[in-house]
């Protein structure tokens, strides 16, 4: 990595415009003066009044990326500094996180070099420090689970087993199992003693299996004696869910014996509450290796969900290797100073890329089909499309302005165009390609946040809402959406959205699931409208939300302060009336990557926030307790 011998400081003003400036610095650590040069910052508080700078000249803006160059004539001596100022921001800076993200010069030769930035500073007003995220928790009985079951009689031993191994008889299915549990377990703690072992041992206790038919298939049934363990399971998934149960709660044990226990007798009855049990994971805005991405599979598991909602495509990147337009993970992932894709969101002057092949695909369906969780894509259509329309030329009405609108993140003409014929022709090639890949039963479409006004300045568009007696953009994204549903429901998949696909007369409800997420009443609007719902709302459980108001608590905003204790105990079910809930089969968890550069930033943002809507998916409210949890939550693994 290049080191750099530039530094950008910055500050916060609550004075000196509708929503405050920004205060930059830029120090010169080299031993060169330069001059004629320009700085790019990437910030997600955007400007929108070029004109509102002094000292500096405003270059250009895409999105999130800011470029700015000096007065004429300046030049930055070494051990110099340039200061100058940002004014006409769209919003206030609330948090630390909402100043420059990354920044680097071009240099008057062309050259881009590379520029530390430091965190953003408050002037104006106090700048608290991060809060306490949690208590330090109350356990009414001495057990590692999360979630907690769904029924717990059981009493606490003074001592417990080395490890639980299968007693003979067990069959191959039964050892595979087991064995996927240990695989399991040592990849996500790897410095601990295994809790289950195939071989039996004189300090371990045996571990019969059944499968019981009067079980739900995902359900699980615990008894406990001095010499022995039972577990009836309903399915293949119960059966999981039991040795993952009985790997907890011998790993607590073992780690805080002090404070967690191994039962010695007693029962425990459990089942999950939801059917729909998810976390998705944003991967456009920030590329996350494989492995990253399998051990996000693996955590999901430990904590029994059961939905990956993989988010592969935004206007950032598009991530899913497709064969028939390999230029979608070639000119539409690298991000660089000098390319098409400008960088965003923390990129420099590196290029910065990234996909997953086929290949990598496959290994990782395989690898959670293994775990009991299914994995959902999603390629977001018809907005947030801005790589994809770079890599694709064809896909644009070429009669359009090119800047005839912004989406709310601030990017020109960023949705798939109905009115271009070459747009379902790609969809098609698109979807075939995935459906071999997946084979989820949705295949999630996105259908959020078409700015209002797309299309309405390419003639195309006009020509095609004039001959379907189409007004305005909504009704127009319906129209395209229903002949997407179509396509979907063709090639045996239904369609999966958020909860935006409803807008302008929606699509055909039927085998079509959308995701309520711009606050809690929207799902029961969907419900209302014959929709299947499950519940992620910004409000509760989107993960990149800050966990307090303090100005140095890293994320964002938009949705209000998401703190644990809210995430835990919101009940998602909220007012839905007794002849809807039916329509809600579950909840989900959403990573957005936008604030996510580094694994720090990741791991303090999602837990314990994934565990805790993990709980929710599963355990009954009567059964739920947020001092109970906050004891346990600390044994979770983090990515």
């Amino acid at each position: 990595m290049q080191l750099a011998s530039y530094r950008l400081e910055s500050a916060w003003h609550t004075q000196g415009g509708p929503h405050g400036r920004f205060v930059f610095s830029l120090f010169n650590l080299s031993d060169t003066a330069i001059h004629g040069f320009t700085i790019v910052y990437t910030a997600l508080t955007r400007v929108i009044d070029k004109t509102a700078c002094e000292n500096a000249v405003f270059v250009k803006r895409n999105a999130n990326y800011h470029e700015f160059a000096p007065p004429a004539g300046f030049v930055l001596a070494p051990g110099a500094s340039w200061t100058f100022t940002v004014s006409g921001l769209h919003r206030k800076a609330v948090h630390c996180t909402d100043g420059a993200k990354s920044a680097y010069l071009t240099l008057a030769d062309g050259r881009h070099v590379p520029v530390a930035v430091s965190d953003l500073l408050l002037e104006g007003r106090t700048s608290e420090p991060p809060p306490v995220l949690l208590p330090e928790g109350k356990l009414d009985l001495p057990f590692a689970l999360q979630p907690w079951p769904r029924q717990i009689d059981a009493v606490p031993g003074d001592a417990f087993p080395v490890c639980l191994y299968p007693a003979p008889g067990a069959s191959i299915d039964d050892l595979k199992a087991i064995d996927t549990v240990i695989g399991l377990f040592r990849r996500l703690f790897e410095a601990d003693h295994a809790p289950l072992s195939l071989t039996g041992n004189s300090q371990g206790r045996a571990l019969h299996l059944k499968q019981d038919a009067g079980i739900a298939a995902e359900g699980y049934a615990l008894s406990f004696s001095t010499d022995a363990v039972t577990l009836n399971y309903g399915g293949a998934a119960g059966r999981q869910y039991g040795l993952t149960s009985l790997a907890q709660l011998l790993n607590g044990a073992r780690r805080e014996p002090g404070k967690f226990r191994f039962p010695v007798s007693g029962t425990i009855s459990d089942a999950p509450r939801y059917s729909w049990r998810g976390c998705h994971l944003d991967v456009s805005r920030q590329f996350y290796p494989v492995a990253d991405v399998a051990r996000l599979i693996d955590i999901l598991a430990w904590f029994k969900l059961n939905i990956f909602h993989w988010h592969l495509t935004d206007d950032e990147a598009w991530r899913l290797e497709i064969k028939a337009y390999p230029e979608l993970t070639t000119v539409g992932v690298i991000r660089s100073p000098d390319g098409p894709l400008l960088p965003q969101l923390g990129n420099g002057a590196e290029p910065v890329g990234g996909f997953y092949s086929q290949d990598d695909v496959r290994t990782l369906v395989a690898h959670a089909q293994t775990l009991n969780v299914e994995i959902i894509p999603e390629i977001d259509v018809p907005g947030h499309n801005s790589a994809t329309l770079v890599a694709l030329r064809d896909l644009s009405d070429g009669q359009e302005a090119p800047e005839s609108y912004h989406s709310v993140q601030g990017y020109p003409n960023n949705a798939l165009n109905p009115a271009v014929p070459f747009t379902y022709e790609f969809l098609g090639k698109v979807f075939d390609e995935m459906i071999t890949l997946f084979p989820s039963a949705y295949i999630h479409i996105g259908g959020d946040e078409v700015a209002s006004g797309a299309w309405l300045a390419s003639p195309l568009a006009r020509k095609l809402m004039e001959r379907e007696g189409i007004e305005g953009t909504f009704a127009l994204q319906s129209y395209f959406l229903r002949q997407i549903k179509e396509m979907l429901t063709k090639r045996g998949g239904k369609l999966g959205g958020w909860n935006e696909v409803a807008h302008g007369g929606g699509v055909d409800t039927v085998e079509t699931l959308l995701m309520a997420w711009e606050k809690p009443e929207v799902g029961i609007e969907l419900a209302r409208e014959g929709y299947d719902v499950v519940m992620t709302p910004g409000q509760a459980y989107y993960l990149d939300m800050v966990q307090g108001e303090e100005w140095q608590e890293p994320g964002a905003s938009w949705a209000g302060t998401v703190p644990p204790a809210h995430t835990y105990g919101y009940e998602a079910e909220g007012d839905f009336p007794d002849e809807l809930k039916d329509r809600m089969k579950g909840v989900q968890a959403c990573i957005w990557s936008e604030h996510y550069l580094s694994r720090g930033y990741f791991n303090r943002l999602v837990f314990p926030r994934l565990p805790a809507i993990a709980e929710a998916a599963w355990t009954p409210k009567s059964q739920k307790s947020w001092l109970r949890f906050a004891a346990i939550v600390p044994l979770s693994p983090k990515l």
